[in-house]
């Protein structure tokens, strides 16, 4: 997690306490590395301590604009490979970023988010910069599945391109947003990648079965996608829905086409995530199938 706080020494200034930190190594004229108390190393960043302080020089909590831990060692790594290619404005623009999430989400941030942003956002900026584009098939999905986390993406697009001057697309919101949602509930971006993908699947496995086209602006769409999402969650962490009585079976009864689909989604959930699916989701899932086509009908 993002700790904003965790120091190498203390001292008093006038009754003040002052935190400080042991400079390891400057990574430009704005980033170092430092270590705190606890001997973790930590990235500091401020408005030229890069330039003016040197390995061992001991550095004042005064002069630190942002902290963060990055405990994975690869991470560190990638990280700071990172701070080699990217232009000061680019830098201070993405750490405003991060700082944006943080804010707007009120959250305790997975620290991951300081090295998978940082790269997408310099991958996605290069792209464009070249006059190259990659189409986000997961937006429209990822929009209705993950508001609040679109919400703030925009703003960080917004905040991307008025501060270098250049115009990301909307796709970028969706694949933002991905990683805004992963560093707010703490999973890793790949993970939240593939539940996304796998949602995505499922809506084109649907329009194949029922041979249908999904209006994505309606309300029957929305709850469709956020019943999958909930399913797929519900999935990955082991919890079990009560299955409603005798409905079961007088879904499939009623409505053999739909109840046997939901079955065939589930089995496609099952082996994504490499879980056991509980009877219950197919009832439920049979439920919004048959809404849904018959909307079309």
């Amino acid at each position: 997690m993002l700790e904003y706080g965790t120091i190498a020494g203390v001292f008093l200034i006038e009754g003040i306490t002052m935190h400080t930190y042991i400079v390891r190594k400057a990574l430009n004229n704005n980033v170092l590395t430092a270590y705190n108390d606890r001997h973790e190393e930590v990235i500091l960043i401020g408005k030229g301590i890069g330039f003016h302080y040197k390995k061992e020089d001991t550095i004042h909590e005064n002069v630190v604009e942002k902290l963060f831990v990055l405990r994975n060692e690869k991470e560190q790594a990638h990280y700071k490979e990172l701070l080699s290619y990217i232009d000061e404005q680019t830098l201070n623009t993405i750490i405003a970023s991060t700082e944006l999430i943080r804010k707007r989400s009120k959250a305790l941030l997975n620290e991951h988010v300081h090295v998978a942003l940082t790269d997408h956002l310099v991958f996605a900026i290069n792209r464009l910069s070249k006059g190259l584009a990659i189409k986000n098939p997961f937006l429209s999905e990822t929009k209705v599945l993950y508001p609040f986390e679109y919400e703030i993406a925009a703003e960080v697009v917004d905040l991307v391109n008025q501060s270098i001057g250049i115009n990301l697309p909307e796709g970028e919101i969706g694949f933002i947003a991905l990683h805004v949602h992963s560093a707010i509930v703490n999973k890793n971006i790949s993970e939240v990648n593939k539940y996304s993908q796998l949602v995505t699947a499922i809506i084109d496995m649907i329009e194949k079965r029922l041979d249908i086209t999904i209006d994505r602006d309606t309300i029957d769409y929305i709850r469709l996608l956020r019943h999958i999402r909930y399913t797929i969650e519900r999935v990955a962490s082991g919890d079990k829905l009560e299955e409603p009585g005798k409905i079961a079976e007088l879904l499939k009864q009623e409505y053999p086409l739909y109840y046997n689909l939901a079955w065939q989604l589930i089995k496609v959930m099952q082996k994504t995530l490499n879980k056991p699916v509980y009877d219950a989701e197919a009832v439920y899932l049979t439920m919004h199938l048959q809404r849904l086509d018959n909307k079309h009908k």
